[in-house]
């Protein structure tokens, strides 16, 4: 069972929505004493770092969270700002990250990039697989995902990194550190490369 943490974050219905068509089971809360009866969790990503994290600390989630998924060792998706979190902290704020992955959330460089529009990354991309990871399973990389960020996951050590993206550099866009996953994409708004990857997470041993 799959809860979809609710913490004033977009995209909560169309993830809902995605998880009904794939018929995978899964609540919506944002009560800290709900989230036992889930076995996994996603954290939505729309919104900005700092008023994200003080969401989480001031619901009483984060500490829910630190006891299901460092405690018990459920597994958590972040999913674009959701992501973020994961993080020790992000160039977006000032607040400290979850540290749930060894990195810091960075501004792309638009520098780098040679044809407007520089900022946003905006759009579909394809994937960059850095390893094998059944989070992957069946993905059409090529098609890639639909992407909406200025800010990525620069992770410490490229043993975390399952996958980049090219958009100026090669920028991580899905992280992995044992029960701990996030991607810098949104499944949601990613048609059947989106659906096979929340049906992957939610079959994950």
């Amino acid at each position: 069972m799959i809860c979809i943490v609710e913490y004033g974050s977009g995209n909560v219905g169309a993830l809902a929505n995605l998880l009904k068509r794939r018929r995978i089971p899964f609540f919506i809360s944002g009560n800290s004493s709900e989230m036992a009866k889930a076995d996994r969790f996603i954290l939505p990503g729309v919104g900005a770092f700092d008023p994200t994290m003080e969401q989480l600390l001031q619901s009483g989630i984060l500490a829910a969270l630190e006891q299901e998924v460092v405690g018990k060792g459920k597994a958590v998706l972040g999913i674009c700002v959701g992501m973020h979190l994961l993080a020790e902290g992000s160039e977006e704020g000032t607040r400290p990250g979850l540290g749930w992955v060894p990195g810091y959330v960075r501004k792309i460089d638009a520098s780098k990039r040679n044809r407007p529009p520089l900022l946003p990354h905006m759009g579909w991309n394809s994937l960059l697989p850095q390893m094998e990871h059944p989070l992957l399973n069946g993905i059409d990389c090529d098609r890639g995902f639909y992407y909406l960020h200025s800010y990525f996951f620069d992770a410490s050590d490229d043993e975390h990194v399952m996958a980049r993206v090219r958009y100026g550099d090669e920028l991580p866009c899905a992280v992995t550190r044992g029960n701990v996953f996030g991607v810098q994409f949104h499944p949601e708004k990613s048609h059947e490369n989106g659906e096979r990857l929340l049906q992957n997470f939610a079959e994950l041993a």
